[in-house]
């Protein structure tokens, strides 16, 4: 054990409403889950705050229950971050990295540095969020594409890609003749344009993922997903929150993964799992997608969708071991791990020339 790794522990902050486990949905908690479980294993001490149902390798402090109703938001973003603030007193730690997307707007309430990941577009945020900040708070994005709209945001230490460890997901040479569509199944996501894909294309689908309690995902999914899942002779298949082992037998042996999204995407963990299976990707170009997708290489990165439907007939010219090795070598949870033991070293060393400053 290095020298470092004796004298770092990191508390780890996850979403109030959802579990960090190998079943989550959420990209943001997939990666907490994958960066946590890798520095622990160089080493370091960790403990994750996180809603109870959360699986993880060092600490688990259970900051309360997993979501039941969302209109309940405030309620529990408040007890949660309460019980971080309550965790980092009693307990010492170098640093706390937050993954949840609120708890850093409480930074002034603890004595330590807090490094803040932020996972969405910049119109996720509101303004606010980023006014009369405490000076022990750092931020970081997950993609150079995010960054570009971060550029004011004062202590931005740069950029680290979300990975993932490949060694989790099986490759599968051979696939079957199923369009996949797996995430979260919302308005902005659009799993309808991946039907309307599927359907000019002459090819079944998939669609796997979960409604989260919101009232307009929810109104979303009835209005434009279900008709098609109940139509004669329907072609779309749905798989409701599908375990992580349903998740590598989808993701192995499907034609290709289409990725419809119309936000801004900062990365896609989605597209990664796929590639690592060795599943081409096709994708709107929107976002960090065109960094996640090698373009003909690896899948395919289109405007329209008429283009997307075109793609799915040149998927015969990607190879899945190169799908596989592109994200062996840009996107693996240990060079992610790498990028942020570098932010932690600089944020902690900055904190105490702050500090020192201040004093």
């Amino acid at each position: 054990m290095s020298q470092q790794n004796q004298r770092t522990s990191i508390l780890y902050v996850g979403y109030p409403l959802l579990p960090v486990s190998t079943e989550s949905c959420g990209g943001a908690e997939q990666v907490l889950w994958s960066l946590e479980h890798e520095m622990a294993r160089r080493g370091l001490r960790t403990a994750v705050a996180a809603c109870e149902g959360s699986e993880v390798a060092g600490e688990l402090l259970c900051t309360g229950p997993r979501a039941v109703r969302t209109d309940a938001f405030d309620e529990r973003e408040a007890e949660h971050s309460e019980r971080v603030v309550e965790f980092a007193g009693k307990h010492r730690f170098s640093l706390i990295h937050d993954h949840s997307g609120h708890f850093w707007k409480h930074a002034a309430r603890v004595d330590l540095p807090v490094l803040a990941t932020l996972h969405l577009p910049r119109g996720f945020y509101s303004e606010q969020m980023f006014s009369a900040l405490p000076p022990n708070v750092f931020f970081n994005c997950v993609s150079d594409s995010q960054a570009a709209s971060f550029g004011d945001v004062p202590r931005m230490m740069g950029v680290v890609n979300n990975g993932l460890d490949p060694e989790r997901f099986p490759f599968a040479r051979k696939k079957d003749n199923y369009l996949l569509w797996l995430g979260r199944i919302c308005p902005e996501k659009a799993p309808h344009l991946a039907i309307d894909a599927a359907r000019m294309a002459g090819l079944p689908l998939v669609i796997a993922g979960q409604v989260y309690p919101f009232s307009y995902h929810q109104q979303y999914f009835e209005r434009e997903i279900r008709p098609h899942l109940e139509a004669a002779q329907s072609n779309v298949r749905f798989v409701e929150v599908p375990s992580f082992a349903e998740k590598l037998e989808l993701l192995g042996h499907a034609r290709a993964l289409l990725v419809t999204s119309l936000a801004a995407e900062t990365s896609s963990l989605v597209a990664l799992e796929a590639q690592a299976c060795g599943t081409p990707v096709v994708a709107f170009r929107s976002g960090a997608l065109p960094d996640v997708v090698d373009h003909g290489h690896t899948g395919f990165v289109v405007r329209t969708l008429d283009a997307m439907v075109a793609a799915l007939h040149d998927l015969d010219h990607i190879w899945p071991e190169e799908c596989r090795h592109w994200v062996r070598s840009g996107f693996s949870a240990s060079r992610m791990a790498d990028g942020y033991a570098r932010l932690y070293r600089q944020v902690i060393a900055e904190s105490q020339q702050l500090m020192v400053r201040a004093a």
